[in-house]
């Protein structure tokens, strides 16, 4: 027992140091770049914030102008089916197709607000950092455009398609517009964001709070809270549905603890 307490406080000490280390590292670790004032900074996070609000602007706007061709494209999982959109009120078609380019203006805009923050957080980071920086960020972003991706193919038909075929026999499926791609958005950026697990996970590694060991022995747990994820994340309360997102979760989380055992911690 002595000898597992002694154990547990050491590691416990290393966690702590590892943290410790992270954010407050010493002078060696530090590139050699050049100082700044609270003011220099202030200005350049407004240029930055600036090009950011720029960028996502021209994409929203770009977006707009094939807003039909968008919204044809979101519409295709249901409409080879038959199902038909209706506007109940006037203008809902203006204002869903300004929701439907806001958000794939975001999704577009992404690359250059990603970039700006790096920029703007890269002085700060010591050598190690930035070295481990690029692979993280192309991770994250490799999996957001894959979620979103495994949604719109996969996530999308089959909750869609659960709903038409429980209607067909007894009412017409006649579907708001607006109700429509407020779900089919939702699932989208929910599915993209919660791909982001295993970009966490080497986070949290790499900072040095959790092991892969640890991760892996609470697999348990992992399997419940993906369920209730997916249940959460998914605006549809159909059990395929949750089933489907649930899986990858689960496949992304036992993914990320390997790769956080790669690293070594």
């Amino acid at each position: 027992d002595f000898e597992n307490d002694s154990f547990e406080g050491v590691t416990q000490e290393e966690d702590q140091s590892s943290l410790y280390n992270f954010l407050y590292p010493s002078k060696e670790l530090l590139p050699d770049d050049k100082e700044m004032s609270i003011f220099d900074h202030l200005e350049e996070l407004r240029a930055r914030i600036f090009i950011s609000v720029l960028a996502v602007g021209a994409s929203i706007i770009g977006c707009f102008a094939f807003s039909k061709d968008i919204i044809k494209i979101l519409e295709a999982p249901v409409s080879v089916q038959g199902v038909r959109f209706l506007q109940l009120s006037p203008g809902e078609f203006f204002f869903t197709t300004l929701k439907v380019s806001g958000y794939c203006g975001l999704l577009i805009g992404s690359p250059i607000i990603l970039y700006e923050i790096i920029a703007f957080v890269l002085p700060g980071l010591t050598k190690d950092e930035r070295k481990f920086l690029g692979p993280i960020v192309l991770g994250s972003s490799v999996l957001f455009y894959l979620g979103i991706l495994f949604s719109y193919t996969v996530l999308a038909p089959a909750a869609l398609n659960f709903f038409v075929n429980y209607a067909e026999g007894a009412v017409e499926s006649i579907w708001s517009i607006d109700q429509y791609f407020e779900f089919v958005l939702v699932l989208l950026f929910s599915t993209g964001l919660s791909f982001q697990v295993p970009v966490i996970q080497l986070l949290l590694g790499q900072v040095g709070l959790v092991s892969s060991e640890q991760m892996l022995s609470i697999w348990r747990y992992v399997v419940v809270g993906a369920v209730v994820a997916a249940a959460v994340l998914t605006p549809s309360t159909d059990p395929l549905t949750q089933m489907l997102l649930a899986g990858p979760l689960l496949g992304l989380y036992l993914g990320g603890a390997w790769m956080v055992r790669l690293t070594g911690r």
